[in-house]
C-alpha cells in the first residue's frame, strides 16, 4: 500500500500531446510489483526526433534509451504503439509528473 500513496499523489490522468510526455504506472501488491515507465519525444538539434524512455521501480532510478526517427510523424508513431503496448499490460497514466525526471 505504500506504493499506491505515492501514486496518489500525482492526481488524475495527463497526458499532455503538446509536449509529448506521458508517465505511466503498474502497480500490484500481490506480486510486489511498483513500476514506472516514461516517455518524451524531443527534437535534437540535427532536426532528427528523438524518443525517450525511461522505466523501473518506483522511488529508484530507471534505464533509460533513446530512438532516434528522421521525421516526427515517425516519432509519434513509434510514442503511440508503446503507450499503447503498456496500456495492454496493465500500466495507467497518471498526473503530473514527478520533479525528477
Amino acid at each position: 500500500m505504500r506504493y499506491a500513496l505515492k501514486v496518489l499523489r500525482y492526481n488524475a490522468c495527463v497526458v499532455d500531446r503538446s509536449m509529448a510526455t506521458i508517465y505511466l504506472t503498474r502497480l500490484d501488491e500481490g506480486r510486489n510489483m511498483a513500476r514506472f515507465y516514461t516517455m518524451r519525444l524531443q527534437e535534437t538539434l540535427f532536426a532528427e526526433w528523438s524518443l525517450v524512455r525511461e522505466w523501473g521501480r518506483i522511488g529508484r532510478g530507471g534505464q533509460v534509451r533513446e530512438d532516434t526517427f528522421q521525421t516526427s510523424l515517425e516519432a509519434e508513431q513509434a510514442f503511440t504503439k508503446i503507450q499503447q503496448a503498456k496500456t495492454r499490460r496493465g500500466y495507467i497514466a497518471v498526473g503530473n509528473l514527478p520533479h525528477a525526471l
